[in-house]
């Protein structure tokens, strides 16, 4: 089962202690190791990013910052686990880090189990 980490903060929170990266970086290689990452990254602020919207059929283009946005998604990490169980314990993990490593710092980690094409496909 596949499922996705996405973190979200404040865009406010500043810029990460270089100890929650190091200890990010550590339990992403143990990750690695036992072969259940299959990606992850930090996202760029808003200020820097586009969104595309539909609305009413017409596209639009949408530069940031995007001042609506109280909680913004600042990185994401996908992984090959076999149960949800699994994947909270990972995220549980992951939180402690910034608890420990960044004070003050508050936000959230979202799992979301990805669907492949088989949990689509049209059984006949």
């Amino acid at each position: 089962m596949r499922f996705m980490m996405i973190v979200k903060s404040s865009e406010s929170s500043g810029r990460p202690p270089q100890a929650l990266m190091d200890a990010i970086d550590k339990l992403g290689q143990e990750a690695n190791k036992a072969g259940t990452m299959v990606a992850s990254g930090g996202l760029a602020p808003t200020a820097v990013s586009t969104r595309i919207r539909v609305s009413r059929g017409q596209l639009t283009k949408i530069d940031g910052p995007f001042t609506e946005a109280k909680e913004v998604i600042g990185g994401y990490a996908i992984f090959d686990l076999k149960s949800k169980e699994e994947a909270i314990e990972g995220a549980q993990r992951f939180m402690e880090l910034h608890k420990k490593h960044w004070p003050g710092w508050e936000g959230e980690t979202e799992i979301r189990q990805i669907f492949g094409p088989e949990e689509f496909a049209h059984k006949a």
